[in-house]
């Protein structure tokens, strides 16, 4: 399934390599404005096309996310001489942090990051063991409730973008000394919209719809609380217009509009929200109702709006199957490394109890 595309990830990686190559001289070169976007242009059009090239949909989606959102943006960025990019960056960090959700290592956040990362293994097996498990279960979804059944793709879906992103973020701090942006801020303890679309689910998005959306649409239409209701609507919209063109990397249809719709009705209740939180001795939920209301809201609107264009492209049954054949070739490649240490054992004992005798041997000649 997955053969045909390590080949394409090769090439495509050598072509974003390329590419990048290219924007760090551009930009050194240039003044940022007008000069640095037009020498951007060929590689702004030719990212968006590199997904396509991957048959597996994890690919396309993972790519997509890369190139097609967070690099477009980041370069957009650069060519306003703002953003996390400079051409002063060493090469190989410039193309990391261009190509995906990548910031460098804080000096000052070191001492805690090292602190933390044995809970964060932890919290990583717990959730490798927990998507192991749903995806196990996917073998009796004929039996399975059609709600729960949902449920379960949506954490699927969840606990797959924090594995793929911390797998990364362990190559980056291994070969470049770089951290990954927090991608997922523990989502399930949000308290509020506001909370959860803002500083706990896939950061890295924000991070750039913020510099790129929200602050030129503040300065457009001016202060007050109209003018950030405004522009956290058009950041909405945005969003999920992006999310249209993931899903098309998904399903490789037509939109339908539904993702769009989803991301703008969440950012009208934003405003709603903020709104009703600007009047002090308005009633609010307890921590411990707010945090199950908020997540309940975010995850049946979007079983509502979101899951529907998957189910019907067949994408999701395409999605289950690639998690199942990857859970299947981790076993065998744990399996595999089992039976090759049992065997190394083996070999090592026979080796010392041969040894053993003939020095036995040796004694009752002498």
């Amino acid at each position: 399934m997955f053969g045909g595309d390590l080949h394409t990830v090769v090439a495509v990686s050598a072509m974003v390599t390329l590419a990048m190559c290219y924007v760090r001289f551009a930009a050194w070169r240039l003044r940022p404005g007008l000069p640095r976007l037009c020498a951007f242009t060929p590689v702004l059009s030719v990212l968006p096309l590199l997904p396509l090239t991957f048959r597996a949909i994890h690919a396309r989606a993972i790519s997509g996310l890369f190139l097609a959102w967070l690099a477009e943006f980041k370069l957009l960025l650069l060519a306003t001489g703002q953003g996390p990019l400079h051409p002063s960056l060493p090469f190989p960090a410039f193309v990391f942090v261009a190509s995906g959700p990548v910031r460098l290592r804080d000096v000052n956040q070191t001492d805690k990051t090292q602190k933390s990362s044995g809970i964060s293994l932890m919290a990583y097996a717990v959730m490798a063991a927990l998507f192991a498990t749903i995806v196990s279960l996917y073998q009796f979804k004929e039996q399975m409730h059609q709600h729960f059944l949902l449920t379960c793709y949506v954490l699927q879906v969840y606990l797959s973008m924090e594995l793929i992103l911390g797998a990364s973020a362990t190559a980056a701090r291994a070969l470049l000394g770089m951290e990954l942006e927090p991608t997922f801020d523990r989502p399930y303890l949000a308290t509020s919209l506001r909370d959860f679309w803002g500083r706990r689910w896939n950061v890295s998005v924000p991070a750039v719809l913020r510099p790129c959306v929200y602050s030129p649409m503040r300065a457009l239409i001016g202060g007050g609380r109209g003018g950030a209701a405004m522009a956290v609507l058009a950041t909405f919209l945005v969003s999920g217009l992006m999310h249209e063109w993931m899903f098309y990397y998904i399903t490789l249809q037509p939109p339908t509009g539904e993702a769009t719709t989803y991301f703008v009705l969440q950012g009208a209740c934003t405003v709603v929200e903020s709104w009703w939180a600007s009047h002090k001795g308005w009633w609010r939920p307890p921590r411990m109702a707010a945090t199950p209301l908020t997540l309940a809201f975010a995850t049946i609107t979007g079983i509502w709006l979101l899951l529907p264009p998957l189910v019907r492209s067949g994408a999701a049954s395409e999605g289950i199957a690639e998690c199942e054949a990857i859970v299947a070739f981790v076993w065998d490649l744990f399996s595999l490394r089992r039976l090759l240490a049992l065997v190394i054992v083996t070999f090592l004992v026979a080796c010392t109890n041969y040894f053993r005798k003939g020095r036995s041997a040796q004694h009752i000649f002498q």
